[in-house]
């Protein structure tokens, strides 16, 4: 649940921090952020119930673990009803190497990105999509990544 609250520069320091490394201990985020440790749990606590800060993960290197293709696929449906798309969202969630899933406006339906290992990796999800019913499906390979950030503009 997001509950909108007022951010102070504190509250953008340690969001900024907690962006950059969020495995810090308390003390050294707090000592990071120029807080007391319970000033700054405080605010992490305000910051949790308020929805801002949504979860805490370790980010892994996709090519480090054998899945170096990431693949943007365009989906396009002639079904635009709630039943459709309860069953597409199952799909989706059942695929294990789609990572991001979006409903868009325009000439794509969703939009989806997934990491693979390889091209009969990618054909693989590509037979389990394609349960889904869909009208067209279009893939683009990443050759080269420019920008990669979990960072939001604070």
């Amino acid at each position: 649940m997001t509950t909108e609250i007022r951010l102070d520069a504190a509250d953008l320091r340690l969001l900024r921090q907690l962006q950059r490394d969020a495995s810090l201990a308390l003390v050294d985020l707090a000592e990071s952020v120029n807080m007391s440790r319970s000033a700054c749990w405080r605010r992490l606590q305000r910051l949790r119930e308020s929805g801002i800060i949504r979860e805490q993960v370790m980010l892994l290197n996709p090519a480090a673990l054998g899945l170096s293709l990431t693949v943007f696929i365009s989906v396009r449906t002639n079904h635009h009803n709630a039943a459709w798309s309860r069953q597409f969202r199952e799909v989706i969630d059942g695929i294990p190497g789609i990572l991001e899933a979006y409903r868009m406006g325009g000439d794509v339906d969703y939009l989806l990105k997934a990491v693979v290992a390889d091209m009969p990796d990618y054909d693989r999800l590509y037979q389990e999509l394609i349960a889904a019913d869909l009208f067209d499906v279009s893939a683009g390979f990443v050759m080269e990544e420019l920008k990669n950030t979990t960072s939001l503009p604070l």
